[in-house]
Parts: C-alpha cells; sequence; structure tokens
C-alpha cells in the first residue's frame, strides 16, 4: 500500500474513531440520562399522584393532607403544590418547608381523581349491573362519610376495596361522633336507580355507569386534585464529565501513538537518506540506503540509489576514459616523439618511407581526436544533424562503394540485398557514418573467401537494416561489452587493424538520435550480424519531420 495511502487511512481511521467514540459516549449518556431523569420522573409522578389518590380514596377527605404532601416533597426532591379543580390551594410543599413559594414550572398539573373505578363484571345483564351498581352508590356515600368522620376525629383509617372497587373503611378505634355502617343490604335510591337505567341503552354501557356513578357520588366524594411539580428555570441535569474526558484522553493518546509511529516510519528512511546523501556529497560513491516496502518512501530509496548507482558509474566511466584515452594516445606519440627527437639528432634519415609512416601515425591519432569529439557531441545531444527524406538502398551502396576495394584486397564478397526503396527520415552523412563502421569491422573480421551481405526490408512501420558477415564471430561474454568506448573483441588487434575502438559507441548514439535501436547477435565460427531498426518515413509525406 502507497504511503500516502497509509497516512490517509491512519488519519481517516483516527477521525472516525474520535467521531464514533465521542458521538456514542455522547449519545449513550445523554440517552441514559434521560431515560433516568424521565423513568425517575415518571416513577417520583406516579408515586405522588398514587399516594394522594389512596389518600383520598381512604379518608374521603382531603383534610390531613399536608404530613403527606411533605413526606412526598422530601422523598422525591420535588415542589408540590395541591390544589382543587376550583383552584382551591390545599397544600405547598414550599409553604410546608417554611420557604417562600417558588413560580411553578410551565408543566400543566397532573389531575388525582380519588373516586373508585367501578368493576363490573363482563357479561353480566344489564339490569343486574345496574341495581349492582346503584347498591354501590348508596354504599359509597355511607363509607365515605364515615371515613371522612374518623379521619377528622384522629383516628387511623384503612381501606379495602370490595368487588365492584368501593372502599370497606375500618379504623383503629371508633369515635363516638362517628356511626359506622350497619352492614345490611344497601337500600336502591329510586333518584340513582332511575339515573343508571339510562345507561342499559348505550352502546358504553361500563363507561356510562362509571359517569352516572361518579355524578351520584359527587356530594359527599372529596373533589379531584390538580398537583403541580417542579418549579419555573430549573436546571437540567448536565452529563458527567468523567467519561467524556476518559475518551477524549484516549483519543488524544491513539492521536499521538499514531503521530509517532508515522513519523518514525517516514524520518528513519530520510534521516538514512540524509546521511548516504551527505556521505555521497563527501565522495563515498559506495553509500546507498536500504529499502524495503513499496510505498512512496522505498520508492525515494530507491530513486536514491539508483541515482548514486548513476554517479558511480558515470566516475567509473569517466576514470576508465581517460585512462583508455591516455593509453590509445601514449604509444603513438611516444613513437612521434622517438622518431621526431631521433630526425633531430640526426639518428636516422629523412627518408620518404619514414615520413609517410609518420604522416600516417599522425592522421590515426587525428582520428581518434575527431572521434572522441564526436562521442562527446553525440552524448551531449550537439551533435548536427540535417535531417532529409533518405533511401536507405543509397546508404547502403555508399557503403559498399566506398569499401569496394578494401573487400577485394582481402578477398571478401561484399553486396547489397535491398529489393525495394524503404524511406527514413534521418541524416545521410551519419547513416554512412554507422554503415561504414559496421562494414569495415566485419571486413576486419571476415577472412578471404568470406562475404558482407549489407541488407534492408520494411517491417510495417519500421525499416530493418542489418550488416552481415561469414567471420569468426564474437564470443557471449563479450557482447554485453562491443558498444563500449576503445574495447575490442580482440585484444591483440592494434590501433592500425583494429580502429580507435570508439566506432561502435558513435555509431550507437547516431542511431538512438535518429530514434532507433542497435543491436547485434553473433556465434563463434559462424559470424556476425548487426541489426539497425529506424522508423519508416510514412509514405506521401511532405517535408522533412525533425529528429
Amino acid at each position: 500500500m502507497s504511503f500516502r495511502l497509509r497516512v490517509l487511512g491512519l488519519l481517516m481511521l483516527v477521525a472516525m474513531a474520535a467521531t464514533a467514540a465521542t458521538g456514542w459516549l455522547t449519545l449513550r449518556q445523554a440517552n441514559r440520562q434521560v431515560q433516568e431523569t424521565v423513568t425517575a420522573g415518571r416513577q417520583e409522578v406516579s408515586r405522588i399522584t398514587g399516594e394522594l389518590r389512596t389518600y383520598g380514596f381512604v379518608h374521603g377527605t382531603w383534610d390531613g393532607l399536608s404530613p403527606t404532601v411533605a413526606g412526598l416533597a422530601r422523598d422525591t426532591g420535588q415542589r408540590i403544590r395541591v390544589t382543587t379543580e376550583s383552584d382551591v390551594l390545599l397544600t405547598d410543599s414550599d409553604a410546608l418547608a417554611g420557604r417562600t413559594p417558588r413560580a411553578l414550572s410551565g408543566q400543566p398539573p397532573v389531575v388525582v381523581d380519588p373516586r373508585p373505578a367501578l368493576r363490573v363484571p363482563a357479561g353480566q345483564v344489564r339490569r343486574i349491573s345496574v341495581k349492582q351498581v346503584s347498591a354501590a352508590v348508596a354504599r359509597y356515600r355511607t363509607e365515605i362519610t364515615y371515613a371522612a368522620c374518623l379521619t377528622r376525629a384522629g383516628a387511623e383509617v384503612t381501606a379495602r376495596p370490595d368487588k365492584l372497587g368501593v372502599p370497606r373503611i375500618s379504623a383503629d378505634r371508633r369515635p363516638a361522633q362517628c356511626a359506622a355502617p350497619t352492614g345490611s343490604a344497601d337500600p336502591l335510591n329510586p333518584a340513582d336507580l332511575s339515573a343508571l337505567r339510562s345507561c342499559e341503552a348505550e352502546q358504553r354501557f361500563a363507561a356510562c355507569l362509571q359517569r352516572v356513578f361518579d355524578e351520584r357520588i359527587g356530594s359527599v366524594a372529596p373533589p379531584r386534585l390538580e398537583v403541580r411539580l417542579g418549579v419555573r428555570n430549573e436546571s437540567a441535569p448536565t452529563l458527567a464529565a468523567a467519561p467524556t474526558m476518559a475518551v477524549a484522553a484516549g483519543v488524544a493518546l491513539a492521536v499521538i501513538a499514531g503521530a509517532l509511529l508515522l513519523s518514525r516510519a517516514v524520518l528513519r528512511p530520510v534521516r538514512a537518506m540524509t546521511v548516504a546523501a551527505k556521505g555521497l556529497g563527501e565522495g563515498d560513491l559506495g553509500r546507498r540506503v536500504p529499502v524495503s516496502g513499496r510505498d512512496e518512501i522505498a520508492q525515494l530509496g530507491g530513486a536514491f540509489n539508483r541515482m548514486a548507482d548513476s554517479i558511480q558509474a558515470g566516475e567509473e566511466r569517466q576514470r576508465r576514459l581517460t585512462g583508455d584515452i591516455a593509453h590509445e594516445l601514449r604509444t603513438p606519440l611516444a613513437n612521434l616523439r622517438g622518431y621526431l627527437e631521433a630526425l633531430r639528432d640526426g639518428v636516422v634519415e629523412p627518408t620518404p618511407e619514414l615520413l609517410d609512416s609518420l604522416h600516417r601515425e599522425a592522421l590515426l591519432q587525428q582520428r581518434i581526436v575527431d572521434d572522441l569529439q564526436d562521442l562527446a557531441l553525440a552524448e551531449a545531444g550537439a551533435l548536427t544533424y540535417h535531417p532529409a527524406d533518405v533511401d536507405l538502398r543509397d546508404v547502403l551502396e555508399a557503403g559498399r562503394r566506398a569499401h569496394h576495394a578494401q573487400a577485394e584486397a582481402a578477398g571478401v564478397a561484399l553486396r547489397v540485398e535491398a529489393p525495394a526503396p524503404v524511406h527514413v527520415t534521418a541524416d545521410a552523412d551519419r547513416l554512412r557514418q554507422v554503415v561504414g563502421n559496421l562494414v569495415g569491422n566485419a571486413l576486419r573480421a571476415t577472412p578471404a573467401g568470406g562475404s558482407v551481405t549489407l541488407t534492408v526490408v520494411p517491417r510495417g512501420e519500421l525499416a530493418v537494416v542489418e550488416v552481415r558477415d561469414t567471420g569468426k564471430g564474437i564470443a557471449a561474454a563479450d557482447l554485453p561489452h562491443l558498444f563500449d568506448r576503445f574495447w575490442r573483441a580482440d585484444a591483440s588487434r592494434g590501433r592500425a587493424t583494429g580502429g580507435s575502438g570508439l566506432g561502435l559507441s558513435i555509431a550507437r548514439q547516431i542511431v538512438t538520435d535518429h530514434r532507433g535501436t542497435i543491436d547485434v547477435r553473433s556465434a563463434v565460427g559462424v559470424g556476425t550480424t548487426f541489426t539497425i531498426v529506424l522508423p519508416r518515413a510514412p509514405e506521401g509525406a511532405v517535408g522533412v519531420r525533425p529528429l
């Protein structure tokens, strides 16, 4: 995976983890506290309203309610204000606690109805249910009146609902002023019975009985209450800070750890490359950096090593070139110097043969210098070319004519095989220089009776030139060095028979400058073939394309 993707992935992972962790914690904590608050609020409201309803159900009056409200306020922490539906204040927990009553909250009041909920048997004959409810109305009046009397007298009152839900009152004692219910069959009040019988035709029979029951006991039952809870501008529950801080600290540690790992992964190879570059600049050309992985840092390390290899190889080529030039020029210059000194000292006579030999030696040195200049210009991209439309048959024929005499003298057959015209855009003189170099080498390597063949054939959009000889061939181990400067396959060949040793290097550069390639294949004892591949000129092309 690339270094950029690793960095992006790490940062995205940290960001997503931080966001997810913070969001999860905040949501979880908020939900939990909201649920706890809502649940606690519901439980508190349910407890408060339940105890208030039980008090009214048991005592039949709201007298003596204040201790119950004070205890509920103390246990729940709620401010409780109790009024009747007609807005008559019964009690307020703030006043009971001795403080100035605070402003009420904006929450709607909770209604508390102390009247019993009837439990009329389902599926029973409606007329029987009507009579049972009528008796329950009379019984409730009696029981609730007795309960209210007991409460005002200070007795401890208890109640249990009967099968219809009407309370049955009992007390720890019976004050003289409170008449207990007789326990005989409840009389049926005609008015109650008449009102209840109107429900027999109602579709919602049970609901109608409950409504009429509530209406008939309204004169003795305690009134419904409106309970207000809380105060205005009460502070909302806050989120606990400790878990949030813990998660934030964990995310921060994760980011710090990721940054340390990232900096280590980046800075360690960069530091190694810095040290290697410093050593390279101080002349230690063998300095390299270790490379592992396939990301951008590894690619940078590989590029640095390749650059160092190139610099080292260039330095070695420069030293080798300097040595080769010195070697190539030392012997002929020493010969020239020796003969010139001998001529000056009168040791030898300036015969025409000696002067001709010295002239040929000077020409050879001039050729070496010219070849070096051509090679330097070619490698620097400064060699001058004059491109034009060229028929390669003409180039090969010119090479054959130039070496015809040499071939006849060596007893080697030199021929051209070019069945059709093949045009390229090139510098004709430079191509003749390349072909001449190859033909000269082939003639020197081919014994008498052999042959050197020059061919050119089109191959699609390419033109293929071959210079093929039947000479002694080149060993496979020598082929990779064939285009090196001053290198000769036959070490015994001297400058007089082997040339300057720069021809193939110059030929390769010229072919490369023409956007072509030059290759060689050879077999010892069979012969050697040089192959030049150049891009063909488009048919019908007008003008000359630049090289």
